[in-house]
C-alpha cells in the first residue's frame, strides 16, 4: 500500500518553515500532496494559481511531491486521494493546542466515514519557529523584504 501524506494549508505564502517540514517528512512517504485549501471567505495576498506555481517551481525536481488545490473538508480530500496521514508542523505550544483540537476532530470525522486518517506532527526547526505566513504578508504589505522567510522570492515578486 502506498504511503501518502497530505500537508494542508493556505500557503499564502509558502515559507521556509513549510519547506523544511515537507523535506523532513519526505523520507517517510511514497508521496506527499501539498494541499492548498480554498476558503471563499478569506482574502489572499497571492492568487491560487500563483501559490500552486510557486510551490511546484520549488519542488520541480522532486517526483514524490505534488501540489493540488481543494475545497471542502481536508478529510474528504485525503479520502479522495487515498491519503491516510495529515502532516503538520508545530512552532510552539499554541500551535500544539490548536492542531491537537483539529487532529481530534479529523480523527472523529474520518472514523465516521470509515476512512481513518492520522495526524503526524513534527516540531519546526528552531531557526524557522518565528516564521508565520500572516507576519510575512504584513512585512510584504509594508514594503519590507521577505527573502529570508520564503522560498523563491523572485517568483513571489512576479505573482502579487
Amino acid at each position: 500500500m502506498k504511503r501518502i501524506g497530505v500537508f494542508p494549508g493556505s500557503f499564502d505564502p509558502f515559507t521556509k518553515g513549510h519547506e523544511a517540514i515537507v523535506k523532513r517528512f519526505l523520507p517517510l512517504f511514497d508521496e506527499i500532496i501539498i494541499a492548498i485549501g480554498v476558503n471563499s471567505t478569506k482574502q489572499y495576498m497571492y492568487q491560487l494559481e500563483s501559490r500552486i506555481k510557486h510551490i511546484e517551481s520549488h519542488f520541480n525536481d522532486q517526483p514524490k511531491i505534488r501540489v493540488e488545490a481543494y475545497q471542502g473538508l481536508t478529510i474528504d480530500f485525503c479520502q479522495k486521494n487515498g491519503a491516510r496521514y495529515l502532516l503538520r508542523g508545530l512552532r510552539n505550544t499554541v500551535d500544539f493546542e490548536f492542531e491537537k483540537s483539529i487532529a481530534h476532530m479529523n480523527e472523529s470525522v474520518s472514523a465516521e466515514n470509515g476512512f481513518g486518517v492520522e495526524t503526524l506532527f513534527l516540531m519546526t526547526d528552531q531557526e524557522f519557529s518565528a516564521i508565520n505566513s500572516s507576519i510575512v504578508r504584513e512585512i510584504k504589505k509594508n514594503g519590507g523584504k521577505i527573502g529570508n522567510f520564503v522560498t523563491n522570492e523572485e517568483f513571489l515578486i512576479m505573482s502579487v
